[in-house]
């Protein structure tokens, strides 16, 4: 027999793919996604604001509240300004403090107390008090953030913060 030219044959390729970019892309692709869905929860302190509110934004007093009211003006320095009630009308007179320990949280706590005692005695159970926390132009950063941990230990559940000044209030802060 003669002989035939032979039928070439393709050598076959191996069909194995090499998955190990794709296997480290993807978890690269996975830690990204966790890590921005992490950073994108929003991150806020929860504040608790006086029960009375008109629809003008304005707190109106009712009956006793102007009793539970704690009014803290935060001034440059660390000075730290506290008064019961409303100005002008406050039971005892402005007195400045300092923080920490022996200062403002151991006046918030005492008048807390007293404030939840007294309203216990009216029958209105959990009624501590409203402190309205106003710190000035010149007050830093780390005093507004300061005075808001003092809330959280001296377990003062009802405050705001506002940046209103009566001209009262800042007669009072000029002349300390």
């Amino acid at each position: 027999m003669e002989n035939l030219p032979q039928k070439v044959r393709s050598k076959k390729l191996s069909t194995k793919v090499d998955l190990t970019a794709m296997v480290s892309v993807s978890f690269l692709l996975i830690i990204f996604f966790m890590v921005t869905i992490e950073l994108a929860k929003p991150k806020a302190i929860d504040l608790t604001l006086p029960e009375k509110w008109n629809d003008d934004g304005v707190i109106r007093c009712g009956m006793g509240i102007s009793d539970r009211i704690i009014t803290v003006l935060l001034d440059e320095n660390n000075k730290i300004i506290l008064y019961s009630g409303l100005l002008g009308y406050e039971s005892e007179s402005p007195k400045e403090i300092k923080y920490g320990k022996n200062g403002i949280r151991h006046e918030l706590f005492i008048r807390n107390k007293n404030i939840q005692e007294y309203s216990a005695k009216l029958g209105k159970q959990n009624r501590g008090a409203i402190v309205i926390i106003k710190p000035s132009k010149k007050c830093n950063y780390k005093n507004l953030v300061d005075i808001l941990d003092e809330m959280a230990i001296a377990k003062i559940d009802t405050y705001t913060i506002v940046n209103d000044f009566t001209p009262e209030e800042s007669k009072l802060l000029a002349a300390r």
